[in-house]
């Protein structure tokens, strides 16, 4: 498939995806150093405003499942990751060093003095990073299976992902989601914009180990959520460096569920994530000011 068939696939399936959207909500191009970055903004409230970074071959759709609980009483806003699938247009090399500016900018460009930051999975390494040096523009931080940060992913799974990547059958995907996400169903639209997403090559390169010393940079209150029976992440490993390492921060590991957690139980996910914020509410950080 040619790189422009792959792009018009990819707006199919983002096109798709979009019918599924629950509740009402506008889309912004917000510049930035590294070019023009797509936000999903949804939701309204006087609390400290949300921001929801997706997982990897994910784009702003993905929190439909997820979205009518955060943005009940809070504006949340979802950007589309710049280097990787989705509308945001890449127009200069970005990585590790550049995610905090990125981040930066995108309060700046909306007005936003600090915000919640929730990462998932992929989305989990980029907020960790950004927390290493946007603290100030923090409220609290919120990692779920952040892969490759805490503990090394293993090298069989690795081996069974690069495996599939290059033979990307709908069989050898429906298998992958079901060893990495037990009990989660993709839709046929979901499963068609994964699919879609396979045809490019991320420009951020992949998540990378943080040192103790890195990780006792994030001084913003921090939760990290896992799931017991992750193929990616070790959980035990991971909760011990944490709070080892990382001077507020608690730690849950939930029974039973696996990488996938934010889909198999998005409600006591949810709950556990709008508690905690909940408890880091700044009188000085609302919306605009």
């Amino acid at each position: 498939m040619t790189r422009r068939a792959a792009r018009e696939e990819y707006l199919r399936t983002y096109r798709e995806l979009e019918k599924q959207w629950p509740i009402p909500s506008t889309t912004l191009d917000i510049a930035t150093s590294f070019g023009p970055t797509r936000l999903r903004e949804a939701g309204a409230g006087e609390g400290v405003p949300i921001v929801l970074m997706h997982s990897l071959g994910a784009n702003s759709l993905a929190w439909n499942h997820v979205i009518e609980d955060f943005a009940r009483d809070h504006v949340v806003y979802m950007p589309e990751m710049i280097g990787v699938p989705g509308l945001s247009e890449q127009t200069a090399p970005i990585d590790e060093a550049g995610f905090g500016t990125w981040f930066g900018e995108l309060l700046d460009g909306l007005g936003v003095n600090r915000v919640h930051l929730v990462g998932y999975s992929q989305g989990g390494w980029q907020a960790m990073v950004i927390a290493t040096t946007q603290q100030r523009r923090l409220a609290s931080l919120t990692v779920i299976e952040p892969g490759g940060t805490l503990t090394k992913v293993k090298w069989s799974l690795l081996w069974t992902m690069i495996r599939i990547g290059a033979h990307p059958t709908d069989k050898n995907l429906r298998k992958m989601n079901a060893r990495l996400n037990p009990g989660v169903t993709l839709t046929d639209a979901e499963f068609d914009g994964v699919k879609a997403s396979l045809g490019y090559v991320p420009a951020i390169g992949y998540p990378k180990m943080f040192t103790d010393e890195r990780l006792a940079m994030i001084t913003t209150p921090t939760a990290a959520l896992f799931g017991s029976q992750s193929l990616v992440v070790d959980n035990q490993l991971a909760q011990q460096r944490l709070r080892d390492n990382v001077p507020t921060c608690e730690v849950e590991i939930f029974p039973g569920a696996g990488h996938g957690i934010f889909h198999e139980i998005p409600k006591l996910v949810t709950a556990r994530i709008l508690d905690f914020t909940r408890r880091y509410e700044p009188t000085d950080a609302r919306h605009g000011e």
